[in-house]
């Protein structure tokens, strides 16, 4: 059971429904996002669309959910427009990795420090982790040392970490194939097992759910790797690896196959607690942002991106569980 500080169980709260179920809209990708725009021949936006793209989908998307991931380079404009019920996470890590060096080791955005987002507004510090279990101990030492830090830094100015973690395979590019997939779930759930260990500190888990739903039986038209019982026991197993809430995130698939998936979750007796879900809710509505303007933009945002959070929490309230039956305060929690 996760140990709450009073003053992060109340900014847990504030980027939680009532329920404790934590709905979060996540927009802080900087790299892909430009090459997002890049890839649809647009190279005109620069810097400041970027930044007002992340304004518009604030303003327009958070009236609609419990929290939204910001990064400090590009985001602290959409996070001062947000909606007044909705918290703010703020990504304390660079963008990407060098692909030059071996490992995808982190780092810290350097104008910033866990007091300076802090007093920039934010109600909760994350961190994005590329881990792979099977990497060189060396490379995993460095990683383990780097997060101990961020989570001592973090219980210092008494903030919630959210520590999110994508996996890889450092003998392969390539996450989306067949081999990747029989891999995954040991992965991700190793990769779970280490971060809960407390001298992390971390407070909430950010994670990919733990098998590639486009070879799961019945989800796919194609060869499955996971028959659909095989898959189930792969989410009761990710729940059963750590006592800390955990949300999932999006990984920029289809706002539909996210849908199906977190209904899937459920009934295979995952006790997940809610997602920060990016691109599967904003994605297609950059371009029309990029080449129609702000307000082909907005109209989109106002149609089809508020359909799609609209739609996701509806699911949410179906399929998410409560994070207060987590943590050591749940009495004062629910009074």
């Amino acid at each position: 059971m996760l140990e709450l500080t009073k003053n992060k169980l109340e900014a847990l709260k504030r980027l939680s429904a009532e329920n404790g179920i934590i709905g979060a809209l996540a927009i802080d990708q900087r790299g892909s996002l430009k090459k997002m725009i890049a890839s649809g021949g647009v190279s005109q936006v620069g810097d400041e669309g970027i930044t007002r793209f992340k304004e518009v989908v604030s303003e327009e998307l958070t009236p609609f959910t419990t929290a939204i991931l910001l990064d400090p380079e590009y985001g602290l404009p959409a996070a001062k427009v947000r909606d007044k019920e909705s918290g703010l996470i703020v990504a304390y890590e660079k963008t990407g990795y060098d692909a030059s060096e071996v490992g995808r080791l982190p780092d810290l955005l350097p104008e910033w420090s866990v007091k300076r987002l802090k007093d920039a507004g934010a109600d909760a510090i994350k961190f994005l982790l590329y881990y792979d279990i099977d990497e060189d101990e060396k490379i995993n030492n460095y990683k383990h040392v780097y997060m101990e830090r961020i989570g001592s830094e973090c219980a210092a100015e008494d903030i919630p970490f959210f520590l999110e973690i994508v996996t890889y395979d450092a003998e392969s590019d390539n996450v989306k194939n067949k081999a990747y997939a029989k891999i995954k779930p040991y992965k991700v759930i190793e990769s779970m097992k280490e971060f809960s260990k407390p001298q992390y500190k971390v407070d909430v888990l950010k994670v990919e759910v733990p098998v590639d739903m486009n070879y799961v039986e019945g989800y796919t038209e194609g060869e499955f790797v996971y028959s659909k019982e095989k898959a189930a026991s792969y989410f009761k197993e990710q729940s059963e690896a750590t006592k800390l809430p955990f949300i999932f995130l999006s990984a920029g698939v289809s706002a539909k196959l996210f849908q199906e998936t977190l209904k899937f979750a459920k009934e295979s007796g995952s006790t997940f607690n809610g997602v920060l879900c990016g691109r599967a809710t904003w994605k297609d509505g950059v371009m029309p942002f990029a080449i129609g303007g702000e307000q082909a933009g907005r109209h989109w945002l106002k149609d089809i991106g508020k359909r799609n959070i609209e739609e996701l929490n509806l699911v949410l309230k179906e399929t998410a569980n409560s994070w207060f039956a987590k943590v050591k305060v749940t009495a004062e929690l629910q009074s």
